[in-house]
C-alpha cells in the first residue's frame, strides 16, 4: 500500500521582494508540516503552480487544474495536482501593484485566463489573486487529485458544513494499493465516495487518452518523427496555451518509447522563469506555454513541436534518422489503418455500412499496440545477444550489440546504432536483461509473437486483429474492473467563482490536520507490512535471429559450392597436397568475401586444432595465414559477424617451428587489421567467454542433483541444451535458499572466473597488439593507432590502414626512435584500460584489480623478449618462394636507373589481358617486377594464375609518354592485402596498374616515383635520351652554356651568305651588317629599325640559288646542305624552284625561293628557304609578316601538277591586322594610302600587295573571266554529321541584307577591299557547311565527297580559309580575286581534353561498370575524338576540291602550326600520290611538320618547362587520319598500316631525335641539323627516325604495303562521316608477349624450333602453335603470304650458303618477271602485279591478284559496299572462271608427286629396332617420305632433299634383316643425322641411291 497524497499544499500570491512588476508565490500553509523520511517536500513547487508567472488579473476567472510533474534527484517523478483560484486583493497589496496594472493586463491571458479589452479601465478595486491548491504525491492518479481537490474547493465557496482539516486530514491518510489490478474505495469525509483502480501490470505506463489525442494533434509523419527524435537521444519542445494538452503529449510520447525507458529530463510543464534550462546541452522532453515561443526561436538543435498549430519543426543541423526499411513503411500503414479505418473503404463502389468507430481510449490502446509491436520487431532476439557476466550476488549483463546488428544486416543502419547505444537502451539491458523477473506483455510478444508478426506482414487484416488483441489486453491493463467505477464527488455551482459574497480560503488548523495524520500512522505501525509478492518466473528468449539474410548479393552470394571450395582447399592443405591448394588457392580467396564462406573457413579450421595447438609446416603456416588475412580484412572494426572472435583462438593455436625452443604463432603475421585495436571487440569477446565458464561453473555439479530416476546421460544433454540465461535464471531462484557460506563462496567462484579470464585477455591482447618486429613502431601509426584510443573506450576507430603507411616513411630518425620503446607502453596503456573497465562492471575485487596492473607490464615485456627471438628466426627463413625476377631486354645504349622493384600488374579494364571476349587466359593479373631505364618504364612478370602456364608478360612504354601517375591503393591479387599502388598512363595506350609488393618499402616506391618524374621532365633537351643514348646515364644533367649555341648559328649563316653571294649572279646589295639578337630578346620579333638586312634585287632569279661549279668544295658542301633540305628537294620536284642556271628559263616562274629567312630573323619557326611571288621583294616580307602570328606570313607550299594552283600556308592574323587591314575603321581617303601613316599601315599594304603578287602569280588569273563561289559546292558534301553544339556557326538568314549592313561601312586601309554584295556568299556559306548546320539538299551516301565537277565555273582565284572568330567583320576583296572562308575549328587544348577522354575509353583503368561494348562506344563519343577526324578530312577535301578545280587556297588558322599543320599535310597527301610513297610522305613530314615549326617539344611536354602544358597529340591526330584514308585507299599507299603505327609511337617516345625540337632554328642552334652529314661512320645507335626505317627496310619488309597499286592521277576523296571512321587499332591492341612492336630489336622473339623427327621414330612436331589475343603478335606469328614467301626465301638462300639478297630487290625482280608474264600471255591483263580494272572513283573495294601464266586472278573483296557494284563485270567473270590459288601447284594429280617408290627397312633412332616402311621419292617436294604401308594416305616421316649431304654404302647393324646381303645397305647422311637404309635385294638398293642421287644434282 502506499500513500494517495504526500503532502496539501496551500499557495498564494505575494508581493515580488525586488518590487518588480511580477508577482511570486507564498506557501501559507502545507500539510504535514515535517517531510516524510522516505518522501522530502519537493522544492520550488511554488514555480510549478503558477508556470506563466503569478500575476493579478482584473476579473475573476474560472478556477483551473492541471498537473505537473517535478523529477527529484534520485530520478522520482512527484505530480502536482494544482487547482487555482482567484479571490480579491486586499488593500495593502492593490497599493504596490496599481501601477503596474496596465501591464499586467497584456499578459493576464496565459494559463488560458479570459482577457480584458485594452479601452476599459482598471480599477484597483478589481483586480484578483491567484491561489492554488496543491497536492504533491508519487501515484499517478489524475482524476482522483482532480475530485480532490475540486471537493475542497466545493466546501470551501459552497460553504458545506464539513471540517476542510478533516478532509485534508483524511485525503493525506489515505492508502492505495500499488499494482495487481485491485480497487479501493475511499471517502475524504464530505459524503463523497471515489474508487481506485490499480492497473494489473504496474510496469506497463498508464497513458488513458493521451497517445490519441497526440496522433490528432500532430498527425502520424510528424509523430513518428518524434518518435525517432526521443529515441536517438533528439531534445523535443512541446508548445500548447494549455497545460493540460502538454502533461498529456509528453506523457503520451513517453507510453510510446515502452519497453524502453526515457531517462533525460523530463519536464511536461516548464515555468516561464525556467526557460534557460532549454538550453541545456543534453537531450529533453519539455513542454512550454505556447505564449513563450519567441523565446524559443533561437533553438538551433531543439525539434519543437507545436500542439495547438499541429507542426513539427525539425533544424536544419538535426538530423533525425528514420526507422529502418521496411519497418517504416509498415508501421505507417498499420498507423493510418488504426487512425483512419474509412481510408480503405473509401473507393469501394459499394462500401459496407459504416462500423462504430472505436472510443478515444480504445484508439489510444490500438496505436500504443502498434508501437509495441514495432519494438518486438525491431528487438526481437535480443536476449540471445546478452552476456551474463555475473551471476551472483547481483546479475550482471551485458548487451553484445555489434553480434545483435550483424544477424539484422543493419550494421550501417543510422537509428538502430542510435538506439541501442542510447541511455534507455542500456537501461532496458540493466532492468529487462535479469533473467530471472517478473514478466509483461512486452515479454511475451518479443518471445513468442516474432514468427506471427513475420507471417503476418502482407494480410493487413490480421496485423489489425493483432493490433486490436494487444489492445485488448492493454485496455484490460488499465481499467480491470470497468463497471464498478461509480464516483460521488460533490461540486462547486455553475459559476460559483463569480460569487462575490464568499470569503477568502481560511487559514487551516495544523494541529488538527497533524493529529488525524499521527493517528492514521499509529494504525499502520501495528498492522504487518503489505508487501506485494512478486510473481518471478524465468524470462522466455524466444527463437534465436536464425532467419539471417545474406545481405551482400552480387558475386559475393555463397552458393554450396564456394563452400566446398574451401572446405577442399583446406583439406588439401592439411594432408600436404600443396599443389592441389595452390590451384584452388584464388577462387577461395574470391570466395571469402562471403560471410558463409568465412564462417565455413573459421569451422573448418577448428576441427584441425587438437589440445589447442596445431603445429604446422612452413607450407601449410603460409596457406592458413593468408585465408586468416582475407578473412580479417573485410572484418570491420566492430565484428559484427564474429569472424575475427571465431579467428581469435586460432590465431593462438596454429603455429610453426622455426627452430628448436623458438615457435612462431599464426598471431604474429594477422596483426595488420583495425578490428585488434578496437576496445569494443575486446569487450565482447571477453564477456563472451566469461559467460561460457560461467555457464560451465553451475553445470559441472549437474549429477549430483540428478534424480536416482533419470539417467546421467539424459541430464548431460539437457544441461547441453540450456542457455547461460537459463542456468543464470535458476541460480537466481535458488539463491534465496541458500545458506550465507554457499552463497559466499559461489560469488569468490565466480568472481575468481572473472579475473582469471582477465588475465587470459590480457595476454591475448599482447599477442595481437605487439608487432613481431619492435623496432618499427608501425603499429602507433598504421593501424588505427593505440594512441588514439587514449580516449573514450567507446569512440568508433575510423582511420584507414592505407591512408597511414605512407606517413610511416616519412618520419625523422630521431622521432623513430623515441617511438620503438613506445610500442610496449602504448599497449600496456591500452591492456590496462580495458582491465579497468570490465572488471569494474564485473565486479573484481580492488586487490585482484591492482594485481592485475602489476601484471600487465611483465605479461607485455615478456612477449616482447619472445617476439625478439621469433623475429630473428623468422629472418633467417627461406623466404616464400617467389618467382625469379625476369630481367628485361634492353635497346643499345639504354641503361637501368632502378633495378626491378616487385609489383603485382593489376587488370586495367580493357578485357584481352583477363580473358574477357577475345578468349584466352587470364593474363592479368601478372607478379612480377618494375625496372625504369633511361628510356622505358617496363613490368616483366608472369600471370599469378597457375594454370595459365609459364608466359612471361611484358608491358613497357617509353619514360616520355607518360601522360599521367597516380598513387592507388590496391589489394593485391594473391594475399588480397592492401597495398600502396601506382597507375602511370601512358600516350602510346598503355597503362600499368601496379601494386608493390610488401617487400617494397614505400621510400623504395616514392624514389621510383621521383626518378621517374626526373626522367620524364628533363630540365633541358639535351637530358632526353636522344641524346644521352651511348653516353653514361647523369640523372640530372645540367644544360650546356648558352655561348656555345650561337657560334653553330652564326658560322652557319656566315657561310650560307657566302656562298650564296658567289652562287648569285648579282651581288647582294648589304645595307647593314647583322648582329644576331641577343639571347633574351630571340623569343621576340626584331626591332622594328633592323628592317632586313640582305635585301634582295627585284631582278633575282630564283634558279642562281643552287651550288653551281664555281663553287669550293667546302663551301659547296654547307650551302648544298640547306638546299638539300625536305623543303628544297620537294620545290625543285614541284617545279618551285628549280636547280637549272639558266636565267632565261627561271623569268618565267611565277615563284622564286627566298633565302630572307635564311637567319631566322623573320619568322623562327619557319625554314630558311621560302617560296613567294617572283614579284615581291625580301624587304616587304619583313613588313608583311607582322600582319601575322607569330610572323608566319603566307608562302607557298605545294603547287599542283595539273592545275598550277597553289597551297599556302600561314598563321593567322594579329588582332591588329584584322582590324587594321580588313575592317578599315576611320584611316584617310584612299587616294593617298602612304600620307601620313604608320608602319603598321604600310605592313597592311604590303600584306594586299603580297594577296594580289600570288594571285597574279597564278598561270589562269589573266583569262579567269568570271567568279567562282563555293555555293554549288552542296552542304550536302559536308554535312552527314550533326557536331557537339559548340561546334556550330550562325549562318547569316538574309546575306545579302547582312553584308549590306556590315561591309559598306567607311573605307579601310586595304583601300582597294570594297564592299562586295556577293561576299557572304561564300563566307557565311562554306563556313556553315563546314560547321554541317546548312542539311538543305538530299546527303550524298555516306558522306561521299561530291563529283569533281561540282563547282561552278566561275572561281576566285584565292580561297582564304581563317579562323571564323579571327574573319569576323572581315572585308572581302571588291575585284573579286580571293574570297574568305571563314570555319570554325577546334584548338590545340580541345584536341588535349579530347585524347585524355580517348585514353580513358580505350584504357579505362578499372573494369567497366557495364560489360560489353556499349560503354566503349559511350566514351568514345564523350571523347569527340572521330569528331575532330571527321572535320579534319572534311576541311581537307573541300580544300582538295578548290585546288583541283584551279583555284589556289591559303589556309590561315590560329598561329600556323598545329590545325594549319594537319590540314596542309592532308591535302597534299589526297593531292599527290608522291606523298603517298615511303620517301614522299618522310618528305612531306620533314617539310610540313619539322622544317615549317610544328611545336613537336612543347606539345610533347618534353622536358620540365613543358610539364604544365600537358601532352597535346596533334602528329598522331595527323596519322590518325592518314590511317583513316589508308583504310578506304588499301592500294594507293606504298607504306603500311604499321609504318602509320610506328611513327606515332615514336614521334612521342623520344628515342630519335627527329622529333625533339620545336623548329629548324632551334635543331641548328643545338648543331642538330647537319650533324648527320659525314659526322658518323660506325654503326652507332639511330638518332635520326628515317635513318631507322631505312635500316630496318633492309632487313624486313614490315612497313610496305603489299597491296600498292598506285594510279599516277589518282585525287582521293574521302569519306569523312563519323559512320566512316574506324577506331585506330593502335589505340587498343596490346602485345603481352614482348611489350609494343615498335622498338624491333627488342621485339623478336626466340626463334622457333627446327622440325625434328620425333625419337619413336613419328612423324616430325607440328609448327603449329597457339595464338592468343592480347598476348602474342599476330603479324608475327603468323605473318601475310608473300611475307611469308620471302621469308622462306632468306632462310633457302642462308641455308644455301649464298648472301641473302634484299627483300626490296627480290619484290621488284619478282614484279618485273609477272609485267613480262603479263605481257606474253596477251590475255590483256594489267601490267601491274594487282589488277587496276577497278573503277578510278573509288578502289578500296577489291584487290586483284594477278597469277602469271595460269591466268587467273584472285578476288578479294574488302568492303562490299554497295557502290561495289562498279566493278568491271569482265574481271568478275575472270574471278568466276578461274579455281585455281597461289598454291595451285602442289594440289595436281598424285603421280606427278610420286617420282620413284618402294619397300625400305629402315633403322630406328637410338636403340630402336629396324622396320620396313613405304619410301616415296617425291621430285617435285624434293622430299623422301615414308609410311606404314602402301596404302597408307598418312605420312609417317619427312627427309628433306636439301639437307642430304651424302649417300653410301652401308653396314648391317644390329637387329639388322638377316637374309639380306651386305650390299643392299647404304646411308642417307643429313646435316642433321645418318640415317640407316636397307632394301629388298642390292640391284633395288642400287636403284633407290641412283634415283636419290639424280634428285640431288637436279636441285
Amino acid at each position: 500500500m502506499a500513500r494517495l497524497a504526500d503532502y496539501f499544499v496551500l499557495v498564494a500570491f505575494g508581493p515580488h521582494p525586488r518590487g518588480s512588476g511580477e508577482g511570486q508565490g507564498q506557501i501559507l500553509q502545507r500539510f504535514p508540516e515535517k517531510d516524510w523520511e522516505d518522501n522530502p517536500f519537493p522544492q520550488g513547487i511554488e514555480l510549478f503552480c503558477q508556470p506563466s508567472g503569478w500575476q493579478l488579473c482584473p476579473e475573476r476567472n474560472p478556477p483551473t487544474f492541471f498537473v505537473a510533474v517535478l523529477t527529484d534527484i534520485n530520478s522520482e517523478r512527484h505530480y502536482c495536482a494544482c487547482l487555482t483560484f482567484w479571490e480579491p486583493v486586499e488593500s495593502t497589496q492593490e497599493v504596490v501593484f496599481n501601477e503596474d496594472t496596465t501591464e499586467q493586463e497584456e499578459e493576464a491571458d496565459e494559463g488560458g485566463q479570459a482577457r480584458l479589452s485594452s479601452t476599459a479601465p482598471a480599477q484597483p478595486s478589481q483586480l484578483f489573486a491567484p491561489k492554488t491548491l496543491v497536492l504533491v504525491s508519487r501515484l499517478d492518479h489524475t482524476d482522483v487529485f482532480r475530485n480532490s481537490l475540486g471537493l475542497i474547493y466545493a466546501v470551501h465557496v459552497e460553504g458545506l458544513n464539513v471540517c476542510l482539516e478533516n478532509v485534508i486530514g483524511n485525503l493525506l491518510t489515505c492508502t492505495v494499493p500499488l499494482a495487481g489490478g485491485s480497487q479501493r474505495t475511499i471517502s475524504l469525509g464530505a459524503g463523497d465516495r471515489q474508487v481506485i483502480q490499480t492497473p494489473l501490470v504496474d510496469s506497463l505506463p498508464v497513458s488513458r487518452c493521451s497517445v490519441a489525442l497526440l496522433f490528432r494533434q500532430l498527425g502520424i509523419t510528424n509523430v513518428l518523427s518524434l518518435f525517432c527524435a526521443a529515441l536517438t537521444e533528439h531534445k523535443v519542445l512541446f508548445l500548447s496555451r494549455s497545460y493540460q494538452r502538454l502533461a498529456d503529449a509528453c506523457r503520451g510520447l513517453l507510453a510510446l518509447l515502452f519497453p524502453l525507458r526515457y531517462s533525460f529530463t523530463y519536464v511536461p510543464i516548464l515555468p516561464a522563469q525556467l526557460l534557460e534550462v532549454l538550453s541545456t546541452p543534453t537531450p529533453f522532453i519539455i513542454g512550454v506555454n505556447a505564449a513563450f515561443q519567441a523565446e524559443t526561436q533561437e533553438l538551433l538543435d531543439v525539434i519543437v513541436a507545436d500542439l495547438d498549430g499541429g507542426t513539427v519543426t525539425v533544424p536544419e543541423c538535426v538530423h533525425i534518422p528514420p526507422l529502418p526499411e521496411p519497418l517504416q513503411s509498415q508501421t505507417h500503414n498499420v498507423l493510418s489503418m488504426v487512425l483512419d479505418p474509412e481510408l480503405e473503404l473509401a473507393d469501394l463502389a459499394f462500401p459496407p455500412p459504416t462500423t462504430s468507430a472505436s472510443s478515444l481510449k480504445m484508439q489510444d490502446k490500438e496505436l500504443r499496440a502498434v508501437f509495441l509491436r514495432l519494438f518486438a520487431q525491431l528487438l526481437q532476439g535480443y536476449r540471445w545477444c546478452l552476456h551474463i557476466v555475473r551471476i551472483h550476488p547481483e546479475p550482471v549483463i551485458r548487451f553484445h550489440k555489434a553480434a545483435f546488428l550483424g544477424q539484422r544486416g543493419l550494421v550501417e543502419d543510422d537509428f538502430l546504432m542510435k538506439v541501442l547505444e542510447g541511455m534507455a537502451f542500456a537501461g532496458f539491458v540493466s532492468e529487462r536483461g535479469v533473467p530471472y523477473r517478473s514478466t509483461d506483455l512486452f515479454d511475451e510478444l518479443v518471445a513468442h509473437e516474432v514468427a506471427r508478426m513475420r507471417a503476418d506482414e502482407n494480410h493487413p487484416h490480421r496485423v489489425l486483429r493483432h493490433v486490436q488483441e494487444l489492445a485488448e489486453q492493454l485496455y484490460k491493463n488499465e481499467n480491470p474492473y470497468p463497471a464498478v467505477a461509480m464516483h460521488k464527488v460533490q461540486r462547486p455551482g455553475e459559476a460559483s467563482h463569480l460569487r462575490r459574497t464568499h470569503r477568502p480560503f481560511p487559514r487551516l488548523d495544523e494541529g488538527t490536520v497533524q493529529w488525524i495524520v499521527d493517528q492514521a500512522a499509529a494504525k499502520m505501525q501495528g498492522a504487518p507490512p503489505a508487501v506485494r509478492a512478486e510473481r518471478k518466473t524465468t524470462v522466455p528468449s524466444g527463437p534465436p535471429m536464425t532467419a539471417i539474410l545474406e545481405r551482400c548479393s552480387g558475386p559475393h552470394v555463397n552458393s554450396a559450392r564456394r563452400l566446398e571450395v574451401v572446405r577442399n582447399c583446406i583439406s588439401y592443405v592439411f594432408e600436404g597436397k600443396m599443389l592441389e591448394a595452390k590451384k584452388l588457392l584464388p577462387a577461395v580467396l574470391r570466395a571469402l568475401k562471403g560471410r558463409a564462406a568465412r564462417r565455413c573457413l573459421a569451422h573448418e579450421l577448428h576441427l584441425h586444432v587438437q589440445q589447442n595447438r596445431a603445429v604446422l609446416d612452413h607450407q601449410q603456416f603460409d596457406f592458413v595465414v593468408r585465408m586468416m588475412n582475407c578473412c580479417l580484412q573485410d572484418c570491420t572494426s566492430l565484428d559484427e559477424h564474429g569472424i575475427a572472435a571465431a579467428l581469435l583462438p586460432l590465431v593462438t593455436a596454429f603455429c610453426r617451428k622455426l627452430s628448436p625452443g623458438v615457435t612462431q604463432f599464426a598471431y604474429s603475421c594477422v596483426q595488420e587489421h583495425v578490428v585488434w585495436s578496437t576496445p569494443q571487440f575486446w569487450e565482447a569477446m571477453f564477456y563472451g567467454d566469461v559467460q561460457t565458464h560461467i555457464r560451465a561453473l553451475y553445470l559441472e555439479p549437474s549429477d549430483e542433483r540428478v534424480s536416482p530416476s533419470q539417467e546421467a546421460g539424459e541430464a548431460q544433454s539437457q544441461d547441453d541444451e540450456r542457455s547461460a540465461l537459463d542456468v543464470a535464471s535458476e541460480q537466481r531462484r535458488l539463491w534465496p535458499t541458500l545458506s550465507q557460506e554457499k552463497q559466499q563462496e559461489l560469488v569468490q567462484k565466480e568472481e575468481s572466473t572473472v579475473f582469471s579470464q582477465a588475465i587470459h585477455y590480457a595476454n591475448r591482447m599482447s599477442y595481437l597488439l605487439l608487432p613481431l618486429d619492435s623496432s618499427k613502431s608501425r603499429l602507433l601509426r598504421e593501424r588505427a593507432g593505440l594512441g588514439d584510443l587514449e580516449s573514450a573506450s567507446n569512440s568508433l576507430v575510423t582511420n584507414s590502414m592505407a591512408g597511414s603507411v605512407a606517413e610511416s616513411y616519412d618520419t625523422e630518425s630521431g622521432f623513430e626512435d623515441a617511438e620503438t620503446c613506445d610500442v610496449a607502453g602504448a599497449v600496456v596503456r591500452f591492456i590496462n584500460r580495458f582491465v579497468d573497465k570490465v572488471c569494474t562492471e564485473s565486479g573484481v575485487t580492488s586487490d585482484h584489480l591492482k594485481g592485475l596492473h602489476v601484471m600487465v607490464p611483465d605479461i607485455v615485456q615478456m612477449h616482447i623478449e619472445t617476439l625478439e627471438a621469433v623475429h630473428r628466426e623468422s629472418k633467417r627463413l627461406p623466404p616464400i618462394q617467389k618467382p625469379k625476377l625476369l630481367r628485361p631486354r634492353l635497346l643499345p645504349g639504354e641503361e637501368c636507373v632502378l633495378d626491378g622493384l616487385r609489383v603485382y600488374l593489376l587488370p586495367d579494364g580493357r578485357e584481352e589481358g583477363v580473358g574477357g571476349s577475345g578468349g584466352g587466359p587470364a593474363l592479368l593479373p601478372a607478379e612480377g617486377a618494375v625496372f625504369l631505364t633511361t628510356y622505358r618504364v617496363i613490368f616483366t612478370g608472369m600471370p599469378t594464375d597457375p594454370l595459365v602456364g609459364e608466359q612471361v608478360v611484358v608491358r613497357s612504354f617509353p619514360v616520355a609518354a607518360l601522360t599521367k601517375e597516380k598513387r592507388i591503393s590496391v589489394q593485391t591479387p594473391v594475399d588480397q592485402l592492401l597495398q600502396d599502388g601506382l597507375q602511370l598512363r601512358s600516350c602510346t595506350f598503355q597503362l600499368l596498374k601496379m601494386a608493390f609488393d610488401e617487400e617494397v618499402g614505400s621510400d623504395s616506391a616514392e624514389l621510383f616515383r621521383k626518378q621517374l618524374h626526373k626522367l620524364r621532365y628533363p630540365p633541358d633537351i639535351r637530358g632526353t635520351f636522344a641524346f644521352t643514348l651511348g653516353s653514361a646515364h647523369t640523372t640530372g644533367r645540367s644544360p650546356r652554356v648558352v655561348k656555345d649555341k650561337g657560334p653553330s648559328l652564326r658560322n652557319f649563316s656566315r657561310n650560307l651568305v657566302k656562298n650564296a653571294k658567289k652562287t648569285i649572279g648579282r651581288q647582294y646589295v648589304t645595307r647593314k651588317k647583322y648582329n644576331p639578337p641577343s639571347w633574351e630578346h630571340r623569343g621576340q620579333p626584331p626591332p622594328e629599325d633592323q628592317e632586313d638586312e640582305i635585301s634582295v634585287s627585284e631582278e633575282l632569279e630564283p634558279s642562281t640559288l643552287t651550288p653551281s661549279s664555281a663553287l669550293k668544295p667546302s663551301d659547296r658542301m654547307t650551302m648544298s646542305s640547306l638546299v638539300e633540305r625536305a623543303c628544297c628537294r620537294d620545290y625543285q620536284r614541284l617545279g618551285l624552284g628549280t636547280l637549272s642556271s639558266s636565267l632565261s628559263r627561271a623569268k618565267s616562274e611565277p615563284f622564286r625561293i627566298s633565302p630572307v629567312n635564311r637567319m631566322y630573323a623573320i619568322c623562327r619557326s619557319y625554314p630558311g628557304l621560302l617560296i613567294v611571288p617572283q614579284s615581291i621583294q625580301d624587304n616587304a616580307l619583313q613588313r608583311v609578316s607582322r600582319c601575322y602570328r607569330q610572323n608566319r606570313f603566307p608562302v607557298v607550299c605545294w603547287r599542283s601538277g595539273r592545275s598550277k594552283a597553289v597551297l599556302l600556308r600561314s598563321g593567322g592574323l594579329h588582332g591588329k591586322g584584322v582590324v587594321g587591314l580588313f575592317k578599315a575603321q576611320n584611316t584617310p581617303s584612299p587616294a593617298s594610302p602612304f600620307s601620313g601613316q604608320i608602319q603598321a599601315d604600310s605592313s597592311s599594304l604590303e600584306q594586299e600587295k603580297y594577296l594580289q603578287a600570288v594571285v597574279s602569280a597564278m598561270p589562269r588569273y589573266a583569262d579567269s573571266s568570271g567568279r567562282n563561289t563555293l555555293s554549288g559546292f552542296s552542304s550536302a558534301h559536308m554535312g552527314g554529321h550533326v557536331p557537339s553544339p559548340r561546334a556550330r556557326v550562325t549562318t547569316l538568314s538574309n546575306p545579302m541584307a547582312a553584308s549590306a549592313s556590315r561591309w559598306t561601312a567607311s573605307r579601310g586601309k586595304w583601300s582597294s577591299v570594297r564592299a562586295s554584295g556577293r561576299s557572304s556568299g561564300l563566307g557565311a556559306d562554306v563556313g556553315s557547311r563546314l560547321a554541317s548546320r546548312d542539311l538543305l539538299s538530299t546527303p550524298h551516301t555516306n558522306g561521299a565527297p561530291p563529283d569533281s565537277g561540282f563547282l561552278r565555273p566561275q572561281r576566285a582565284a584565292l580561297y582564304i580559309i581563317g579562323d571564323k572568330a579571327q574573319l569576323k567583320g572581315v572585308r572581302p576583296d571588291p575585284l573579286q580575286q580571293w574570297e574568305l572562308v571563314p570555319i570554325e575549328v577546334f584548338e590545340a587544348r580541345q584536341v588535349k581534353a579530347s585524347f585524355k577522354k580517348l585514353l580513358k575509353a580505350c584504357v579505362p583503368g578499372c573494369p567497366a561498370t557495364e560489360p560489353g561494348p556499349a560503354s566503349f562506344l559511350r566514351s568514345l563519343e564523350d571523347s569527340e575524338w572521330l569528331t575532330q577526324i571527321h572535320k579534319l578530312l572534311q576541311i581537307s577535301v573541300l580544300v582538295v576540291e578548290l585546288l583541283d578545280s584551279g583555284s589556289s587556297v591559303l589556309v590561315s588558322l590560329e598561329d600556323g602550326w598545329d590545325i594549319t599543320t594537319q590540314v596542309v599535310s592532308l591535302v597534299q597527301l589526297l593531292s599527290d600520290p608522291f606523298y603517298r610513297t615511303l620517301e614522299g610522305f618522310r618528305l612531306l613530314v620533314e617539310k610540313e611538320w619539322l622544317s615549317f615549326g610544328h611545336r613537336f617539344s612543347h606539345r610533347g611536354a618534353h622536358t620540365l618547362a613543358g610539364q604544365s602544358s600537358g601532352f597535346t597529340p596533334v602528329f598522331l591526330q595527323f596519322l590518325d587520319c592518314v590511317h583513316q584514308v589508308h583504310l578506304q585507299f588499301p592500294m594507293e599507299f606504298e607504306f603500311s598500316q604499321f609504318y602509320l603505327k610506328f611513327l606515332g609511337y615514336h614521334h612521342a617516345s623520344r628515342r630519335f631525335r627527329t622529333f625533339l625540337l620545336d623548329s629548324d632554328y632551334e635543331r641548328i642552334e643545338l648543331g642538330l641539323l647537319y650533324e648527320e652529314k659525314g659526322e658518323r661512320k660506325g654503326q652507332l645507335a639511330c638518332r635520326s627516325v628515317w635513318e631507322y626505317v631505312d635500316r630496318l627496310s633492309k632487313r624486313t619488309p614490315m612497313f610496305y604495303n603489299y597491296t600498292y597499286a598506285p594510279e599516277d592521277t589518282e585525287v582521293l576523296r574521302p569519306y569523312s562521316n563519323v559512320s566512316n571512321l574506324k577506331v585506330w587499332d593502335f589505340y587498343t591492341e596490346e602485345t603481352l608477349a614482348e611489350g609494343p612492336p615498335y622498338d624491333w630489336e627488342l621485339a623478336q622473339g626466340p626463334p622457333e624450333p627446327p622440325e625434328e623427327e620425333r625419337p619413336d621414330g613419328g612423324a616430325p612436331q607440328s609448327r603449329r602453335r597457339v595464338v592468343w589475343p592480347c598476348y602474342d603478335s599476330r603479324p608475327r606469328v603468323q605473318p601475310d603470304a608473300i611475307s611469308r614467301l620471302l621469308e622462306e626465301l632468306q632462310r633457302l638462300e642462308t641455308e644455301l650458303g649464298r648472301p641473302s639478297e634484299r627483300w626490296k630487290d627480290t619484290w621488284d625482280r619478282v614484279k618485273a618477271v609477272q609485267r613480262l608474264e603479263g605481257r606474253q600471255d596477251g590475255r590483256g591483263a594489267s601490267s601491274s602485279l594487282l589488277a587496276s580494272a577497278v573503277p578510278h572513283h573509288r578502289r578500296s573495294l577489291g584487290v586483284y591478284l594477278q597469277e602469271g601464266p595460269v591466268g587467273s586472278t584472285l578476288s578479294l573483296s574488302l568492303d562490299s559496299d554497295q557502290s561495289s557494284g562498279s566493278t568491271t563485270s569482265s574481271s568478275r567473270q575472270a574471278a568466276r572462271r578461274s579455281t585455281s590459288t597461289l598454291y595451285s601447284q602442289f594440289q595436281t594429280a598424285e603421280s606427278e608427286n610420286r617420282s620413284y617408290e618402294g619397300t625400305l627397312y629402315k633403322k630406328g633412332a637410338f636403340m630402336k629396332p629396324w622396320k620396313a616402311r613405304w619410301f616415296v621419292l617425291d621430285k617435285t617436294k624434293h622430299q623422301l617420305r615414308y609410311y606404314d604401308h602402301r596404302v597408307d594416305t598418312d605420312c609417317k616421316g619427312v627427309i628433306d632433299l636439301a639437307e642430304v649431304e651424302a649417300v653410301a654404302p652401308g653396314t648391317p647393324t644390329i637387329g639388322a634383316p638377316k637374309t639380306v646381303d651386305e650390299k643392299a645397305f647404304f646411308d642417307v647422311k643429313t646435316t642433321r643425322r645418318v640415317y640407316n637404309f636397307c632394301a629388298q635385294d642390292v640391284p633395288s638398293a642400287q636403284q633407290w641411291v641412283d634415283r636419290i642421287q639424280s634428285c640431288l644434282s637436279d636441285a
